[in-house]
């Protein structure tokens, strides 16, 4: 089951989950719960609102939300020269405010950044051993939606 955008395979403890069964699926509260669980888990973990340039933040954000904080943030980290484990620290945050000073660079940043994340939609489905039999269930039905959603950003 997802709601908002949150699985429950993957967030089983979210506190809204209560309501959602409860039917409550529309309404301040739950939309605030939505929010803060978003801001939370991804906004804040690449310190979002710390990045100098919003398209920079909403990029890194996107696909975070999409796939997760341990697949964005070592795209970051190659593209900044910051050292690829995975953690959005003080080293690899430092990193993308030396490497992100103008308009330029920014544009440039979110241009390979959005690449990576093409590269890694297509990894997904060539590692995906269901691809062979099943395209239907296989993660393929999904690379045309993931490929819109990295241009609707751009």
């Amino acid at each position: 089951m997802t709601f908002a955008g949150i699985s429950r395979v993957h967030w089983p403890d979210w506190t809204g989950w209560q309501f959602v069964d409860g039917g409550e699926v529309s309404g301040q509260r739950i939309e605030a719960m939505v929010r803060v669980f978003f801001k939370i888990h991804f906004w804040d973990q690449i310190y979002g609102d710390q990045i100098g340039f919003q398209s920079v933040a909403d990029t890194i954000y996107d696909f975070a939300v999409n796939s997760g904080i341990d697949d964005a943030v070592p795209c970051v980290q190659k593209i900044v020269g910051a050292k690829a484990d995975g953690k959005f620290g003080p080293n690899t945050f430092a990193k993308l405010n030396a490497y992100v000073v103008n308009e330029m660079a920014e544009e440039l940043f979110c241009a390979k950044y959005n690449l990576l994340r093409i590269f890694h939609c297509k990894e997904a489905c060539v590692a995906d051993k269901r691809k062979c039999w099943d395209k239907v269930t296989s993660n393929l039905r999904f690379l045309c939606g993931w490929i819109n959603r990295v241009e609707k950003i751009s």
